[in-house]
């Protein structure tokens, strides 16, 4: 059975595969999005990974990701006590450990700023328990490695998923539990999403990429703000993010309003229907 454990502060999404509609129309993650001036940007993803796979992943996750025009992404050295993976203002923190058998295979988790939907940190973390060396779990593989670190470090641009039917939509962003390399980078799509996001001069406009099942379009709602968040000092860095104990395999999101005015948005998706 799942263990049952309290939800500190985040906003939280898992990578897993269940039965759900097919591609959506855009896959932004609520309009949440990094506080910035100018673009580009560059968000730091420190390193606190304890292995060499899992650190020759992030170097690929880093470069793929910075493909985009409107953000780049820089390793940094890790501050979040490795496994425990507490966050750090401004940045992201990537980490590793075995988290147990509690059906996710990756978790990323954003902190939202009081009152915005400006994000302020981040983290991921990538379960051993399914994912690392020896483990029994069916797609325990490179590529599916891979496609985690790549959807995670992704939500917390404030990318949601493009397709949750399990289907291959040639992106780290579908739910497609990979045995090949079809979807462990982000594709057009994504880019796309990330200027409709990010890009004042993407305003209004409708961006398509695709054809077919697996078409995508969104519509630019970006700006430029007045402050940024980006290597931001937030004073003291709140708890490492868990799963809430209430969740279930049948339900993916939660919000809570915190006592500090922060909002918490967990979002989970399971390894499976049940959630094992």
């Amino acid at each position: 059975m799942r263990n049952r454990i309290v939800l500190a502060i985040a906003a939280i999404a898992a990578i897993a595969a269940v039965s759900a509609p097919a591609a959506f129309a855009n896959h932004t993650w609520g309009g949440y999005h990094w506080a910035r001036t100018a673009n580009p940007f560059t968000v730091k993803l420190g390193n606190n990974l304890t292995s060499s796979e899992w650190q020759s992943h992030l170097s690929q996750t880093s470069g793929d990701w910075s493909q985009s025009t409107v953000l780049e992404t820089s390793i940094v050295a890790g501050q979040a006590r490795s496994k425990n993976c507490r966050p750090t203002a401004g940045r992201d923190e990537i980490c590793n450990g075995s988290y147990g058998n509690n059906g996710w295979l990756g978790l990323a988790s954003i902190w939202l700023q009081s009152g915005s939907s400006h994000i302020v940190q981040g983290t991921v973390k990538l379960n051993d328990y399914y994912l690392g060396p020896g483990a029994s779990y069916a797609y325990n593989n490179a590529y599916e490695r891979e496609h985690v670190m790549c959807q995670e470090v992704g939500h917390t641009f404030g990318l949601d998923h493009q397709d949750t039917s399990g289907a291959s939509f040639g992106t780290c962003m579908d739910y497609y539990h990979s045995t090949n390399s079809t979807s462990t980078t982000p594709n057009a799509g994504d880019y796309n999403e990330l200027l409709c996001i990010y890009d004042p001069a993407d305003a209004s406009r409708t961006l398509t990429s695709g054809s077919g099942s697996t078409a995508h379009s969104c519509t630019g709602t970006g700006h430029l703000d007045s402050s940024t968040t980006i290597g931001a000092s937030l004073g003291q860095g709140a708890a490492a993010a868990q799963v809430p104990w209430r969740a279930n395999p049948s339900e993916s999101v939660y919000v809570e309003h915190l006592a500090n005015g922060q909002t918490q948005v967990t979002y989970i998706t399971w390894a499976s229907p049940l959630g094992f």
